[in-house]
Formats: structure tokens, C-alpha cells, sequence
């Protein structure tokens, strides 16, 4: 027979006793024989055929401890967390009150609980909602984004550098006369304008002709990422050996075929628009919901652990991890590249970690409060949501999911709390441009 007791302590932490009766003790005991035997060697007896007294007698059944324990502590552990009621964020701490055989194996266990919420106001704010309204020159610009993408770089013979064009060269860079490393090439891109170069090469380069040779003064910036370059005047000399100027597509029906599943272009624009229109609502949604988790968070008083922050933390670096492998990198070669540690980004994103706990405590509060549920239309329409976005059939997205609902049921609950707040606040709507501070507005 089991028993616990809970005793508080301070910081969130709490300590269970947890009593684990002399026959449950004794099953873990005879399992962590039967492991252990098969390891064990005794004069006299096969190896795997030592009788368990005689291994207690000849080692002593302190022996068949650290076994017995892994055996019967996972299960008395959580018991005990189901009986108490509260919810670990933390691995516990062991500590053994009494141990042996023919007695109850009794333990303690101390660990982190979730800390409680004291919510302030998170009903009736009144906030400004934001409409952004799409003009028709953010659709042009969109399409002359895609026009851009879609140019071709033409070689031009009867004319100089000018700015936004496309240069081959070769160059050579020099301090004091004596060539430096890295500062050598040939037959480099370059394009004229983005600021992609030593800054004074770029503007010194428009004028050149084709063929021509010619040297540049430019003077590395103070914050440069060679060290012994940093501040130092030096002489780049150049030959030019191609200029290639943008040609831009014809803006028609052509065009919109294509880049577009559309026929004609105003088709093709309308469709653009409806986008633009779609993501501005979006973006007004998503500012108004988290303007209204802001107050109530703002609102709330709660005492979070620092393990809840560093789990955060490593949540967060893990994501940034996935992101960098994306471009061929990974945490370690960016904070090489960047120049810190990992202690220091750590610290530099810990405030964020901070207020991400705090507001997932506080949504979740709020939603207790209010007695939310998860129904099976709910659950089904998260199915299909989920199905849309990777592709694939709602039975094959149920599925995936057996065994693990309690992370889609707990997203689905912040859901309906964040729509809670919306419901209940009271909105003022403001209108503004897609592109104007809407602070100034």
C-alpha cells in the first residue's frame, strides 16, 4: 500500500513522502535480481546461477538498491503526482528515507510545480483595432517586385558604369603598397548601388568604361570583421571587364502567364490585391489579439520559476537551431560568426523566454477561469485545419496525433481564450495605410 504526504516550500517547490509498501519494494528487489545475476560471478556457483540470498549474503542486498529503485520509484512518483494534483515542471529530487527488505521503501521527492496565477483584469479592455487598407500602389509595387525578379541581365558595349548595374572585374587591394589577404579576384560579380562593398568602391566604379583599369581609395570601416583591417585606408585596383544592365519583362497578359496560373493581368492583379487584402487582415487580427494578451498579462501577478525560463530558453534556441540548418548553419557556427557565447545569447533572449512563460501561464489561467473545453468540433476542425496545411488526409492527421492530444487540446483552449478576450473587449476601429506608422496615425 501506498501513501503520500505534500509539505510546501518555498520558490514553488513542494516535497512529497511518498511510503511504498514492503511488497512492491520486494517486486523491485527480485526484478533487480534477475537483472543483476546474469552480470554476477561467485566461486562456486555458474555464472547467471547465483541464488539470490547468496548474492545478498556474499555483496550485501544493498546491491539490488539502485535497481529496485529505478523499478518502483517511476510509478509511486506518479501516483503521487496524480493523488496531489500538481503539475512538476522539473525533474524531482531524490532522497531516500528508508530502504531494505522486509520493510516500506519510503522516499522523498522534492520539485518545481507550476506556480499559480493571480489574474487582474482580462475582460472589457478598450483597444484600437487597426484596418489596413490596401491602395493600389501597393499592388503595383508588389508587381514590380515580381518584375524585378523575373529581369535578365543584358551585356551593354556603348556606354559607361552608371548606378543598379551588373559588373564583371577583377581587383586587387593593397595597404601601403603590400597586397593584403582576401583582397584579390577575378572576374567578380558585382552590382552597382546595393552597397554590398567596401563603402566609396562601388560609387567610384560608375563612369568606368569597358577595358578600363583604374584605382580606387577606400578606407575599411571601424566595425569590420578583419581585425587588421579595421580603420585602414587601402588602393583596390580594378580592370573592368563586362557591364550588364537590368532588362525588365513587358508589363501584359504575357506576363501575368507567365508568373501567375491567371490568363491576363488584371486578373492577375485582382488576385494579388485579394492577397494583400487577406494578409492586412490578418495583420490586424493578430495585433488586436496580441494588444489584448498584453493587458492581461500586464494585469497578472505570478512568480515563475527560473527552470520554467531556462526550458524556454533551450525551446527557443532549439527552434533558432532548426532555422539556421535551413541556410547550412547551425547554432554553434552563428554564434562563431556572430562573435558571442552561448551564455551571452542566453542572456540576451531571457526576457523574452520570461514574458513567453509568463503569457502561456496567464492564457492558460484565464482559460481555467472561464471553464473552457475542448469538444469534438473542435477537435475536427483542427483536424482539417491541420490537414490543409501539410497536405495530407484528415484520418492520416488523426492518426499522427494518437497518444498525444493533450498538446492539440491545450493550443486549442489558448485559441478559444484569446477569441474570449477579443469577444469581450471593446474595439474602436481605426483605419491606415498597409505601409503608415500607424502611430501616427
Amino acid at each position: 500500500m501506498e501513501k503520500t504526504t505534500l509539505e510546501k516550500l518555498d520558490n514553488n517547490k513542494v516535497k512529497l513522502t511518498i511510503h511504498v509498501g514492503q511488497d512492491s519494494f520486494e517486486e523491485g528487489m527480485q526484478k533487480s535480481y534477475l537483472k543483476n545475476r546474469k552480470s554476477i560471478s561467485i566461486p562456486g556457483f555458474r555464472k547467471g546461477k547465483v541464488p539470490r540470498k547468496v548474492m545478498e549474503q556474499y555483496f550485501g542486498e544493498s546491491i539490488l538498491y539502485e535497481d529496485a529503485i529505478n523499478e518502483v520509484f517511476p510509478p509511486a512518483y506518479d501516483q503521487a503526482v496524480k493523488e496531489t494534483g500538481i503539475e512538476p515542471v522539473d525533474r524531482p529530487e531524490l532522497d531516500i528515507v528508508q530502504i531494505g527488505s522486509g520493510q516500506d521503501f519510503i522516499f522523498t521527492a522534492e520539485v518545481t510545480v507550476k506556480p499559480e496565477v493571480e489574474l487582474g483584469q482580462y475582460k472589457g479592455f478598450e483597444v484600437d483595432r487597426v484596418e489596413y487598407i490596401v491602395t493600389d500602389e501597393e499592388v503595383e509595387e508588389r508587381i514590380k517586385q515580381t518584375l524585378e525578379q523575373n529581369a535578365r541581365w543584358v551585356s551593354v558595349e556603348d556606354r559607361p558604369v552608371k548606378t543598379g548595374d551588373r559588373v564583371i572585374l577583377d581587383y586587387s587591394g593593397s595597404i601601403d603598397g603590400e597586397l593584403f589577404e582576401g583582397g584579390t579576384a577575378e572576374k567578380q560579380n558585382l552590382e552597382i548601388g546595393l552597397g554590398h562593398f567596401i563603402p566609396g568602391f562601388e560609387e567610384q566604379m560608375v563612369g568606368m568604361e569597358l577595358g578600363e583599369e583604374k584605382d580606387l581609395k577606400v578606407t575599411f570601416p571601424e566595425e569590420y570583421h578583419a581585425e587588421e583591417l579595421k580603420g585602414k585606408e587601402a588602393t583596390f585596383h580594378v580592370k573592368l571587364h563586362e557591364i550588364k544592365e537590368k532588362e525588365l519583362p513587358d508589363l501584359d497578359d504575357e506576363f501575368a502567364k507567365d508568373v501567375s496560373e491567371f490568363d491576363t493581368l488584371d486578373e492577375y492583379r485582382a488576385d494579388i490585391k485579394q492577397k494583400l487584402e487577406k494578409n492586412a487582415e490578418e495583420r490586424s487580427n493578430t495585433e488586436l489579439k496580441n494588444n489584448l494578451i498584453d493587458l492581461a498579462v500586464n494585469n497578472a501577478k505570478v512568480d515563475i520559476p527560473d527552470v520554467m525560463v531556462d526550458f524556454e530558453l533551450d525551446n527557443m534556441l532549439r527552434d533558432i537551431d532548426n532555422q539556421l540548418r535551413y541556410n547550412g548553419l547551425n547554432i554553434e557556427s552563428y554564434l562563431k560568426i556572430a562573435n558571442t557565447s552561448i551564455d551571452d545569447f542566453r542572456a540576451q533572449y531571457k526576457d523574452d523566454a520570461y514574458n513567453r512563460v509568463k503569457t502561456q501561464l496567464v492564457i492558460e489561467a484565464i482559460g481555467k477561469a472561464e471553464n473552457i473545453e475542448v469538444s469534438e468540433e473542435d477537435y475536427e476542425k483542427q483536424y482539417e485545419l491541420l490537414a490543409k496545411q501539410y497536405n495530407q488526409e484528415v484520418e492520416t492527421i488523426k492518426k499522427s496525433l494518437q497518444g498525444g492530444l493533450e498538446h492539440l487540446e491545450n493550443s486549442i483552449i489558448a485559441e478559444k481564450t484569446i477569441e474570449l478576450l477579443v469577444d469581450e473587449a471593446k474595439v474602436t476601429v481605426k483605419e491606415a495605410l498597409v505601409k503608415e506608422d500607424v502611430q501616427d496615425k
